[in-house]
């Protein structure tokens, strides 16, 4: 399944992923945001379990803003899991 997730409140502005039939993400890809970063959480979740990697990085803040890329991923596996 390819997903697209419409950011908030972060510097990316969308993120991209696939979850395939066994729930493992693959290409992962943030579109603006801090490149190395975004870049390290992508390689860090590529052949993970998307569960696993929703619930690692759930409520990771960046700088008092309330949510984070990482978080932001959280949100957009758990709303590609739903919609499963």
């Amino acid at each position: 399944m390819n997903y697209k997730f419409k950011t908030s409140g972060v510097c990316s502005r969308s993120i991209e992923f696939e979850i395939d039939g066994d729930g493992i993400l693959h290409n992962l890809s943030f579109d603006g945001g801090c490149q190395g970063n975004t870049g390290g959480i992508s390689a860090l979740a590529e052949g993970r379990p998307a569960r696993e990697v929703m619930k690692c990085l759930r409520g990771i803040d960046c700088k008092g803003r309330g949510t984070s890329c990482p978080d932001n991923l959280s949100r957009a596996i758990e709303e590609a899991l739903k919609e499963a």
